[in-house]
């Protein structure tokens, strides 16, 4: 992991996580604290849409195998081939839902 993120994360990046603090090294020590802690995460993308320097990612997250897991959307926003810019929300996938044709 640590080299993919320094090869494709600029290090002055913005991340507009909540939880985090701002700059790319604070998004960095949390992504490796929470590989660390879901070894087994998986991501599965369903969707994929571009519109210039901007990535959107919609995938199914699942942090260990026992769980549902969760709805994450992340927006890239790329120069080269660098992240420059990132936005993630996640929704957990519900056990219920009145929708029949489900979150993905």
């Amino acid at each position: 992991m640590e080299e993919a993120y320094h090869k494709y994360v600029d290090r002055q990046g913005k991340h507009h996580n909540p939880f985090f603090q701002a700059g790319s090294p604070s998004l960095k020590k949390a992504m490796l604290k929470n590989h660390s802690q879901f070894p087994s995460k998986r991501f599965t993308v369903k969707n994929v849409l571009g519109d210039g320097a901007f990535v959107v990612a919609h995938s199914h997250m699942v942090p260990s195998p026992e769980e549902k897991g969760l709805e994450a959307v992340i927006l890239f926003r790329f120069q080269g081939i660098k992240i420059i810019e990132m936005w993630d929300s996640f929704q957990p996938m519900p056990t219920d839902s009145l929708n029949r044709d489900g979150i993905f």
